[in-house]
């Protein structure tokens, strides 16, 4: 009985001590923004920390994904509505070049964002992406203050970068 007791206090501490383990010990700061670079549509290569300073939105799609047909559009009249105080990064899902700009162009905003290609698909899995789309939305100091999983419309947008720009709302 005593050794039973004694078994399952050992078992408990294990898994105790696992848990910290896995979640980085006790506080932790708030998650940044992933490094990732990717080419442009003309070829240059643009990397996430070059917008370190601004706000940033950073929007993972793919043509094959039903929801993206809706946001990108609004993405784009978001970029329209916020300008220069935002910058709004839509990273394709590891789709070709010419896949990318055909959708681009067919729904009218392949001018109107900064897009930037992934071929190995690494940002969305730095990210830990499991649905689609997936958005951070990124305050100036390149912290990830909300990692929004699936669709959105336009308010709910406009909602959240007020949030990265610290305004009441």
């Amino acid at each position: 009985m005593k050794t039973t007791i004694i078994i399952i206090i050992i078992v408990a501490l294990l898994v105790i001590g696992g848990i910290v383990l896995v979640s980085g010990g006790g506080e932790r700061g708030p998650d940044m923004v992933p490094e990732f670079s990717g080419e442009d549509f003309e070829g240059t290569i643009v990397s996430l920390s070059d917008f370190r300073g601004k706000p940033i939105v950073v929007n993972s799609w793919a043509a094959w994904c039903p929801f993206c047909i809706d946001e990108l559009p609004d993405f784009a009249r978001l970029q329209e509505e916020f300008g220069d105080a935002i910058v709004v990064i839509a990273i394709d899902r590891a789709e070709s070049k010419e896949k990318q700009l055909t959708y681009l162009d067919d729904l009218g905003v392949s001018d109107k964002l900064v897009f930037l290609l992934d071929p190995r698909d690494s940002f969305y899995r730095s990210i830990g992406g499991f649905s689609m789309p997936e958005t951070l939305f990124v305050n100036v100091q390149g912290e990830i203050v909300i990692h929004k999983r699936g669709p959105m419309e336009l308010d709910e947008m406009r909602e959240k970068v007020l949030q990265i720009l610290e305004i009441n709302i």
